[in-house]
């Protein structure tokens, strides 16, 4: 029996019905604030990568082959290229600010672990068209929403925030070139990830002068931007998002964020890490060609997302798509209990009409197995009668429902 690609997952019924109720929370809250849904291919030309994300992510993690027609193409690894490369295409056509999401696919060649994988997929939330902290603050307010609800509570996670200007104003006072710059960059990216000790040890390979240290420089331009990172956290508090907090570690690895970055962490031990983050990106949209554009968003991935989700007892009950399973209580009884499985459906009940098995008890373990909550048999009384007795498959509680009545016995429970 061969099993999936290294990395990838099948999702059987039971994972697809989380992931759905992952993407429908995700959907559900982009567009509480106005967001709407925009989509593209997997596939794009190799160039879009180049010079303008993560050198480690092309290099070593993309996925890329030559085409028939000896063209380089990459399935996409991150989604923002992507979208503003479409925005930088019709600019001019498009209303702003412009409040766009997706939910796409992407694919990183990594080792798998907890939480990450080859294959994912990654909320998608962007801003365009507006350079105040009024976008940083309502993206930031947007993720932390997105967590709301799912149920979670302030206790369960904090939210980091900083500013990029103010590590590269760190980085010229302490003399450092290009190449320093980019490796300290990286290196801060996975200080949680590795030794307090060994983080020291790589960062005096790049540095003798430690450029968190200058960001408490009395520097004019410095307190300037440290200020209104301040400020976004102050008006973010205000807003009720309490769990935030300014750290100037916080970077992220993409090479074209610009200004404002931001880290949400998972506070529970067993997965104490960075769950997701986001940041302003101003010059992409220019750099593909289409006129300038401030820009402002984050990415949430659905493999940390399960995890803080099952971390903190937050995943969703398993039912299946089915409110309903109905079993004929005879083959003569087969086209009575579709008739009646065809008048619930067009009142919107969900039903699994039973079939294969011949015995009661062997309907009753297949609706079981199949997490379908209520459970009812069709014979000969409820064809004379026009009532069904419903099961509870969970708690074991059964009553008689006329037919006519079941669609808001079912809604209710």
């Amino acid at each position: 029996m061969s099993d999936s690609y290294k990395g990838v997952r099948d999702f059987y019924p039971k994972d697809e019905r989380v992931q759905q109720h992952m993407f429908d929370v995700m959907s559900a809250t982009a567009e509480q604030f106005g967001y709407e849904p925009y989509n593209a291919s997997i596939l794009e030309p190799t160039e879009l990568y180049t010079g303008k994300t993560s050198e480690e992510i092309i290099k070593e993690q993309t996925y890329t082959f030559t085409d028939r027609g000896g063209r380089s193409v990459t399935l996409r690894p991150e989604m923002t290229p992507t979208v503003a490369r479409m925005v930088g295409k019709k600019k001019r056509e498009l209303g702003f600010p412009l409040r766009w999401y997706s939910i796409p696919n992407c694919f990183r060649y990594e080792r798998p672990q907890k939480g990450r994988g080859r294959e994912f997929w990654q909320l998608n939330i962007d801003l365009f068209g507006v350079e105040s902290i009024a976008a940083d603050a309502e993206v930031i307010e947007l993720a932390y929403t997105t967590l709301k609800n799912f149920g979670a509570t302030d206790d369960m996670f904090t939210i980091k925030v900083a500013d990029r200007n103010l590590l590269e104003t760190a980085f010229d006072a302490a003399g450092m070139d290009d190449a320093q710059k980019q490796a300290y960059r990286q290196l801060l990216d996975k200080k949680l990830k590795i030794d307090p000790k060994e983080f020291e040890k790589e960062a005096k390979k790049i540095t003798d002068t430690d450029p968190l240290q200058l960001i408490e420089s009395t520097d004019d331009s410095v307190k300037e931007v440290e200020c209104n990172v301040r400020d976004l956290v102050k008006l973010l508090q205000e807003r009720g998002v309490t769990n935030i907090e300014f750290d100037p570690s916080i970077v992220r690895g993409f090479d074209y964020y610009t200004g404002m970055v931001f880290e949400v962490f998972d506070i529970k031990k067993e997965n104490a890490r960075s769950m997701f983050g986001g940041g302003r990106y101003d010059y992409l949209v220019e750099e593909y060609g289409g006129p300038s554009t401030p820009a402002v968003g984050f990415g949430m991935g659905d493999m940390t997302a399960y995890e803080f989700l099952k971390g903190h007892d937050l995943l969703p009950e398993n039912r299946a798509t089915a409110d309903l399973y109905l079993a004929p209580a005879s083959e003569e009884y087969v086209e009575g209990a579709a008739g009646a499985a065809a008048f619930l459906r067009e009142k919107n009940t969900k039903v699994a009409l039973g079939m294969k098995h011949k015995k009661i008890v062997d309907h009753i373990k297949a609706a079981t197995k199949l997490a379908i909550p209520f459970f009812a048999v069709y014979g000969d009384n409820e064809c004379s009668s026009g009532m069904l007795s419903i099961k509870n498959l969970a708690t074991k509680e059964e009553k008689s429902v006329p037919l006519h009545e079941i669609p808001r016995i079912l809604a209710e429970s």
